[in-house]
């Protein structure tokens, strides 16, 4: 194959290709007496890797240390994890092509697009003018794009039927001008803890993804001083649950 073949068979271009030849990441082939460049299969198996581990986000310095790491092995060998890596990201496809049409063959959201269960929970909840409630579908939305949990949202739909749980939405907004120390504090914490579905502190307990780094503090911070405590307590005592809930 000429360099141009090459090129159109991996999808680059041809100075791609020479580019490649220049930082080392592709050896330079034979050449014809006419000074052509000629390319076999095992070249073209190499450029599409470097294709493709460009495309997952790789430095050309970090492709150069994976393709060190590939060197010696039969030609077999290499064409099985190529077919094996264009099976995952079929996959892959076939997983963002699904989740578009459910999100195209339902309304969206006033959030814009999310997970399917996270939009039909937020599709159940009841309309209000609550502020606290407003955060709350903010916040849902947020933790839907950093790892949503369907059981999670699942769990969570029964109270968007629970008219209680508007009260306790608006007896947060109540304390928006309320200071530290408020008496109505320590109830409501008490209350909000209490509605918060069993299956999700269980879901919760047993998840092992990475902890968010200061979030805490800014979520916190989001709050007025009294609603602050209330969210504070409340976090305090879902963690003292989802220990007991590791402990089973």
């Amino acid at each position: 194959m000429r360099i141009g073949e090459i090129a159109a068979l991996v999808g680059v271009t041809s100075r791609a290709v020479r580019h490649y030849h220049h930082l080392g990441l592709l050896p330079e082939p034979e050449r014809r007496s006419n000074g052509y460049r000629v390319y076999t299969v095992r070249d073209a198996v190499l450029l599409a890797r470097i294709r493709r581990l460009s495309e997952l986000g790789l430095s050309l310095d970090e492709v150069r240390d994976v393709l060190a790491d590939d060197a010696g092995r039969e030609l077999a060998e290499v064409l099985g994890e190529l077919d094996a890596d264009l099976a995952r990201q079929e996959e892959e496809i076939r997983t963002r092509r699904r989740r578009l049409a459910e999100l195209m063959a339902g309304t969206l959201p006033p959030e814009g697009p999310v997970s399917p269960a996270l939009a039909r929970l937020l599709g159940a909840m009841p309309e209000t003018t609550s502020a606290m409630a407003a955060k709350d579908r903010e916040l849902l939305t947020l933790l839907d794009t950093v790892g949503g949990d369907e059981i999670v949202y699942d769990a969570l739909l029964p109270l968007t039927h629970d008219p209680d749980v508007l009260a306790l939405y608006e007896r947060l907004d109540d304390l928006a001008d309320a200071t530290v120390g408020d008496p109505r504090v320590g109830p409501l914490a008490e209350a909000l803890a209490a509605v918060i579905p069993a299956e999700v502190l269980a879901k919760l307990a047993r998840a092992d993804g990475p902890a968010l780094e200061g979030f805490g503090d800014a979520f916190l911070a989001d709050f007025a001083p009294a609603q602050a405590e209330v969210a504070q307590q409340v976090m305090e005592e879902l963690a003292k649950r989802m220990d007991g809930e590791r402990e089973k």
